[in-house]
């Protein structure tokens, strides 16, 4: 039988179901992402965002890319990497350890522009030691006095600004859209007090879930206030593949998974449609789709292998040289075994730091 014509006649292999995924073998399936703009190596590029966005910073350097370390290690700790790590010097361009939500995006930004707007929010613990709420994991056995704390949260928010005016791409790699609030300020933690640092105070501490409408007006105000940093800025989008490690919603940990990643996904396809600054970069899809069979999580189904990071980042490079090639590429294909040596070796070196896995330990 023969048809007349319709939209469907002409589309690429890349739009057919059958063609572009059922009829692949898992490591075959490719040309995810079409890039809107050119990443060159001499770009500045400024990573955060949550736990996921660690490997593409590591990625970006171990290619070459001029990724930016606003807030560099001490002389005393840039001869261990095990040490800078442990004090979170380099793993995210800013020292604020990981950024779950939007919210506290949007917040950091804000107090570095206006650092006197920052709350204190700084405890002691019953060892007399002193911990940041605001970054409760960025010193392992906490600060000396209230005073320190303060001194390098402000140096941190230096750092975020002088690292934006510099910025030419800004990746951020969106987590989670729980958080906690404080009630009476109406500021958002990076984790539930009490869990890190802390104690937890019904009368402060208030559960949020943000709704699709508060994340998507909260970044586009954000992306729009990088703009007026630096008018020159980009954005690339993701969205972490990574699971909740627990939920305070009420719900099962695998329905508050979906229901925040997919609200997640959407207000950055929304963002990658709607703004010619912005574009989306599809890790969530490449880690957490079925058709990959989770091949690319740990036993504990919540991890991403070191095979699965390197699979995105060698997805990310080959579909940028492709469409920026002046011809296109025979193939895009990317298999989990065919890994660059330094990627590689930068990947295995990596170890995630992730505060919610602390989390963890409340129910072991």
């Amino acid at each position: 039988m023969e048809f007349d014509y319709n939209p469907y006649n002409h589309l690429p292999d890349e739009a057919f179901w059958k063609l572009a995924v059922a009829g692949r073998k898992p490591l075959q399936i490719n040309g995810l992402w079409k890039p809107k703009f050119q990443i060159q190596t001499q770009d500045v590029i400024s990573t955060a965002g949550s736990c996921f966005a660690q490997h593409i910073g590591a990625a970006l350097r171990a290619r070459g890319y001029n990724w930016q370390d606003s807030e560099p290690a001490p002389d005393l700790l840039r001869h261990s990497e095990e040490l800078r790590k442990a004090y979170n010097y380099g793993i995210f361009s800013f020292r604020t350890g990981n950024i779950y939500t939007v919210a506290l995006l949007q917040q950091w930004i804000q107090w570095s522009l206006q650092p006197v707007t920052a709350p204190v929010e700084i405890w002691c613990s019953p060892e007399g030691r002193y911990y940041d709420l605001f970054r409760p994991n960025i010193e392992p056995q906490g600060f000396l006095s209230e005073a320190e704390a303060l001194e390098s949260r402000a140096s941190t928010l230096r750092a975020i600004k002088r690292g934006l005016e510099n910025t030419d791409i800004f990746v951020f790699t969106l987590g989670l859209t729980e958080a906690w609030m404080n009630s009476q300020q109406g500021y958002v933690y990076p984790m539930c007090p009490g869990t890190i640092a802390g104690e937890f105070d019904t009368s402060q501490h208030q559960f949020k879930n943000f709704n699709y409408l508060e994340i998507y007006t909260t970044l586009q105000a954000t992306l729009e206030q990088l703009k007026t940093i630096n008018p020159k800025m980009r954005f690339l989008l993701t969205v972490s593949p990574v699971p909740l490690t627990a939920t305070a919603s009420g719900k099962h940990v695998l329905t508050a998974t979906s229901h925040s990643k997919s609200i997640l996904r959407a207000v950055a396809g929304e963002l990658e449609l709607t703004r010619e600054d912005t574009d989306y970069f599809p890790s969530y899809e490449i880690i957490s789709a079925f058709p990959f069979r989770g091949h690319f999580y740990a036993e504990n189904l919540r991890s991403v292998r070191p095979q699965g990071v390197n699979f995105v980042m060698n997805s990310f490079f080959a579909c940028q040289e492709s469409a920026l090639a002046s011809s296109p590429a025979t193939s895009q294909a990317v298999t989990i075994f065919q890994e660059s040596t330094l990627l590689t070796k930068a990947l295995k070196q990596e170890e995630e730091v992730c505060e919610d896995v602390l989390l963890e330990r409340f129910k072991s």
